[in-house]
Parts: structure tokens; C-alpha cells; sequence
């Protein structure tokens, strides 16, 4: 019964742990994403950014956003 409960658990951590690197892999690949758009976003003159409906300020402020703020919907977490 031990050695069988063992390996189980030796199993799941193994099936547990594997998970991690993908999804550690996608979290850095989406706060990169959102890091490159702010930068592009802090760069837009008055114009464009009066196009998508956003001042100079609040541009500047969603570019200074640190890298792991970054939406819940891009990464699948729920608000609620």
C-alpha cells in the first residue's frame, strides 16, 4: 500500500510540476506583449490617441504600468 501511494504522489507532482514552465512561458510571453504595446502606446502623438479615445496623461499612465500588471483577460483569470 505504501509503495502504491508513493508512486502516486510521485506521479501527480510530476504531472503538477509540468504544468508550470508552459504556463510561467505564456505569463512572460503575455507581460512582454503588454510591455512592447505600452511602450508603442506612450510613443502615439495627440492626434491618435485623441482618435482612440485617450489623453496624453492617461497614455503615459497605462505606459508606466509595471511589467506583471497586466489585464485578467489576457491571461484567463477571472475578476470575480
Amino acid at each position: 500500500m505504501f509503495a502504491s501511494l508513493h508512486t502516486a504522489t510521485l506521479a501527480t507532482r510530476r504531472v503538477q510540476s509540468a504544468g508550470r514552465a508552459p504556463r510561467l512561458l505564456t505569463l512572460l510571453r503575455t507581460a512582454l506583449a503588454a510591455r512592447r504595446q505600452r511602450h508603442f502606446l506612450a510613443r502615439l502623438d495627440d492626434r491618435t490617441l485623441a482618435d482612440i479615445g485617450l489623453t496624453r496623461p492617461q497614455a503615459l499612465a497605462e505606459a508606466d504600468r509595471p511589467l506583471w500588471d497586466i489585464p485578467a483577460n489576457w491571461t484567463g483569470r477571472s475578476l470575480g
